[in-house]
Order: structure tokens, then C-alpha cells, then sequence
């Protein structure tokens, strides 16, 4: 059974203009939306998972445009329907996205444009972030973020859609190369890639910078002397989210392949007793990546501010 959602004159502040001057203030923007789906009839079981949360629809939609720089309301407009078809279980939309005070002194009212899509086919399998990264996303700031060992990104692809700029850097070319796709499919910016083997002198690690970053993510990648290079690479306050396998895992599962790959317990602390700890654990956890739960040590830290006098 079909079901339409309407959402009318849902309201945000945005940077959209064909001028620089246009987008440097941001201006008021509605949107409608009709959302049709094919789900059960949540009026007989009362659920809100039985239909679509047309409070999560606002909450991305405003999200999403108030955090894109574009020069036409029709960019603005296909990353809104990217998103929504991607989120949620649309199957037709029709939306009217308008400037209410545009820059033209004889048009009194808005302008924009209205359209309607259909998903043609069923969406491309999402990669699903990190669970922990997820949890965590409050603490992490939306600036200069660096994901370490990238790989197709299923991390940097879910901060880009945060609004967050991020550095993937991964030794595998075409890896990094499918990432770049598959942000460009989503209309996601802020993306750049760089091909670096972590190991390739294993005694030196190459240096990731000097407090270029104000995050660092890094997810079941283990290579102990590289720890030095992340703290550095981290700028005042900036935090570091880390998960990777313990011992455990490679006892009860007999993965990754070696032991060296898998932290010892309370090592993570060790690693990076520079930082101050604002979350650890170590235990059973999902990995978000349809292997079911592994025993992993999670992290959550940050490096020390400048001195307040």
C-alpha cells in the first residue's frame, strides 16, 4: 500500500547564488515535499518504523542545505533527492525548492523550481559506516578530518554526507579511485584522496603532518609505529577515533590472519598516553560490516588545547 508524506514550507538558511556575493550570505530557503512509499499501513499497528519519520526527513533535509555551498537551486535540489532516496523508502517525490526573498527588485514574491523524480531502479548498496563512529559523531568536529587506510571509504563517504571535509589517504590506487566515484554518484564534496603506503619503511613512518587535522578516524588498521604520526597530525583539541581488533578475536575466531594484527589488553592506552581518554572499551561489538559481532577495543581521544592563562 502507498503512502505520501507532506511536508510543507519546511525552512533553512542556505548559500546558493550564481554570484560569489550571492553565496558568501546565506539566504532563506523553502522546500515542499510529497513523499510517496511503498510501506505496511502504519494507521493498524500505530508504529512509527511501519511508515516514513517525516521529523528525520526535515532534520536531513535541513542538514544537508544548510551545510552546501552550490550555484543553482537545481544542484541543491538533486543532492536533496539523492539523499532522500538514498535514507529512505521512497519511491516518487515531487518537491518545490524556492528562494523567499530573492536578490530581484521586481519580484516581490520567491522564485525556484518545481519537479518530480521516481526511483527507477532500486538504490546502489550503501556502505554502512562504522557503528562506533556513528555513536560517536557528536564529539567529532566538522572541520579538516583525516580517515586513515580508507580503503572504499565507507567512513569518509558517511562524514562527507555530515559536511565534513576529510582526507582519505590508502595505498591501494584503485580503491581510493572507486571512493572518489562513488562520492561524485552522491553529489558529495569536501573529498580529497591520497595514495600512501603506511608501511612501505617499516622502521619510518611517514609523517601525516603537523597538526593539520581536527580528527583522525582510524578503523581496523593496526600498524604500531605509526601511532607517533597520528598524535602529531592532530591539531589542539583535535580527537582521535580508533577501533581495530584485540587478541581475543584472534583466539575465539582465529582472524585476522596473525596475531600481530590485534591489540593486547589496555595496549590502545599505552599507544596514545599522550591524549586524554574520553571513551574506551574493549568486548564484543558490531563492526557494521555483515560479519556479524567481533572483539574489538574502541577509543575515543584528544589532544591537548593550548594553555589558558
Amino acid at each position: 500500500m502507498a503512502a505520501r508524506i507532506i511536508i510543507e514550507r519546511l525552512e533553512f538558511y542556505g548559500r546558493c547564488g550564481v554570484t560569489e556575493e550571492e553565496r558568501r550570505k546565506p539566504q532563506l530557503i523553502a522546500v515542499d515535499l510529497e513523499l510517496d512509499a511503498a510501506v505496511e499501513p502504519a494507521g493498524l499497528s500505530d508504529r512509527l518504523d511501519d511508515t516514513i519519520d517525516y521529523a528525520r526527513v526535515a532534520d536531513r533535509v535541513v542538514a544537508l542545505g544548510a551545510s552546501r555551498t552550490c550555484q543553482l537551486l537545481e544542484t541543491l535540489a538533486e543532492q536533496l533527492v539523492d539523499m532522500l532516496f538514498a535514507e529512505f523508502p521512497v519511491t516518487h517525490l515531487r518537491m518545490w525548492i524556492r528562494k523567499l526573498h530573492a536578490p530581484l527588485a521586481m519580484v516581490a514574491g520567491s522564485v525556484g523550481v518545481r519537479f518530480e523524480r521516481t526511483r527507477s531502479a532500486p538504490p546502489p548498496t550503501q556502505p554502512m559506516p562504522l557503528p562506533f563512529l556513528v555513536e560517536q559523531l557528536g564529539r567529532i568536529p566538522k572541520g579538516h578530518i583525516l580517515d586513515v587506510a580508507a580503503g572504499r571509504g565507507r567512513n569518509t563517504l558517511y562524514l562527507l554526507s555530515q559536511g565534513s571535509q576529510v582526507e582519505a589517504i590508502d595505498r591501494d590506487a584503485e580503491a581510493l579511485a572507486e571512493l572518489g566515484a562513488a562520492a561524485k554518484v552522491r553529489h558529495l564534496s569536501g573529498l580529497t584522496t591520497r595514495v600512501l603506503d603506511l608501511e612501505a619503511d617499516p622502521d619510518r613512518p611517514p609523517s601525516l603532518g603537523q597538526a593539520c587535522y581536527d580528527a583522525v578516524i582510524v578503523s581496523y588498521y593496526l600498524h604500531r609505529p605509526l601511532f607517533p604520526s597520528l598524535i602529531d597530525a592532530l591539531k589542539p583539541n583535535g580527537m582521535l577515533i580508533y577501533e581495530t581488533f584485540t587478541i581475543d578475536n584472534y583466539f575465539r575466531h582465529r582472524h585476522p590472519r596473525r596475531w600481530e594484527f590485534c591489540l593486547a589488553p589496555n595496549e590502545l592506552l599505552r599507544l596514545t598516553s599522550p591524549l586524554r581518554v574520553l571513551h574506551y572499551d574493549e568486548g564484543e561489538h558490531d563492526g557494521g560490516q555483515g560479519s556479524g559481532p567481533s572483539y574489538t577495543v574502541r577509543l575515543v581521544a584528544q589532544k591537548a588545547g593550548p594553555e589558558t592563562t
